[in-house]
């Protein structure tokens, strides 16, 4: 038989304890039933309640300080194929890069899709 891989960090080296999956790299656990459900459980959406996927391109609505730089992503900047991360905590939930300033994760709620 074989084990799934962690859902959570898409490691292969699983291993089962008793009715639990366990993932030594990341120390996720989840029962055999979870492992069959769907992966794309969260749905990320824009500003406007738009659905975002990968690839899309979108337009930010509020200017962004960024954390320890002097600069500031302006209202307008559009930025294109963008990449969800549907395992984000702290709530940026979009990885990008924007010409001028480079890779940046960006919060879902701050920009509309184009």
């Amino acid at each position: 038989m074989s084990l799934p891989a962690c859902p959570h960090c898409q490691s292969e080296y699983t291993y089962e304890d008793g009715t639990l999956f366990i993932c030594p790299e990341c120390a996720h656990e989840w029962s055999a039933n979870e492992a069959v459900t769907n992966e794309e459980t969260t749905i990320s959406k824009d500003a406007n309640g738009n659905v975002l996927q990968d690839g899309d391109s979108v337009t930010v609505i509020k200017d962004l300080k960024i954390k320890g730089s002097s600069s500031v992503v302006k209202v307008g900047t559009k930025v294109k194929t963008i990449r969800l991360l549907p395992d984000a905590a702290d709530g940026h939930n979009i990885d990008c890069r924007i010409d001028g300033i480079g890779a940046m994760k960006l919060k879902s709620e701050f920009v509309k899709k184009a």
